[in-house]
């Protein structure tokens, strides 16, 4: 069946990988380096960014600039650089993506898809890999810069129960609550992929590095991430 959202977004990548080519010349000279992570969920993302840009911060290569870690805080960037309304935030997760259509219509009191909104993200995501110096995690972004220099794409994954064992840490949930979390999350983000990127979000090649933090600690998770971003050439 042909599915327009995934049509204007394919169009919109392949557009961009074909922008990203004829930059890459220029973007060499820069030498700036980015980090996309795609993660399960409780698998400690977000703490392993954080110590990687402050591992990262600790080593500075030729680009001395803080790095800075772009989270549920990308939401927000994305209606910035858009003038997007505020209300449309919620529905910026990728777990609600889905949703989007309804609520431009009635923001917008029209029906754009949601691919439109899509590509600002796509837009941002690569615009901030660009720039350098940036860990973005999630919203397919190694799939958007996928074709840019000196953007080292990881995959972080556990085993379930040490990723429910860090939501009842760090979230403060129950058992069962953990549970849910985990499976609900990971089919949200899993639909997302293979309805806007036409891709199976688990498929190893589209990633340079796969890390278990349910063997691998978090700290060694950054170091070992980032000694392989300050080898980029």
């Amino acid at each position: 069946m042909f599915n327009p959202s995934l049509a204007h977004t394919s169009s919109f990548i392949s557009s961009q990988m074909q922008h990203a080519e004829g930059l890459e010349a220029e973007t060499k000279k820069n030498l700036h380096r980015a980090v996309t992570i795609s993660r399960q969920a409780g698998c400690g993302a977000l703490a392993v960014a954080e110590k990687l840009a402050h591992y990262l911060d600790l080593h500075p290569a030729e680009d001395t600039r803080p790095w800075k870690v772009y989270d549920s805080n990308l939401i927000d960037k994305v209606l910035a650089d858009h003038d997007l309304p505020a209300c449309l935030a919620k529905f910026l997760r990728e777990d609600r993506f889905s949703q989007l259509e309804d609520i431009m219509a009635d923001v917008f009191e029209v029906r754009p898809p949601a691919a439109t909104v899509l590509r600002h993200v796509a837009e941002t995501v690569r615009g901030l890999a660009i720039t350098g110096n940036v860990i973005l995690i999630g919203r397919g972004g190694n799939m958007v810069a996928a074709h840019l220099p000196r953007v080292l794409h990881v995959r972080l994954m556990a085993p379930l129960e040490k990723r429910i064992e860090h939501c009842l840490e760090a979230y403060h949930m129950t058992r069962e609550q953990a549970g849910k979390f985990c499976h609900d999350e990971d089919h949200a983000r899993k639909r997302y992929f293979k309805k806007y990127f036409n891709a199976d979000i688990d498929d190893p090649l589209l990633y340079n590095m796969i890390i278990n933090t349910g063997s691998v600690g978090y700290d060694d998770a950054a170091r070992i991430i980032g000694d392989a971003v300050l080898k980029m050439n």
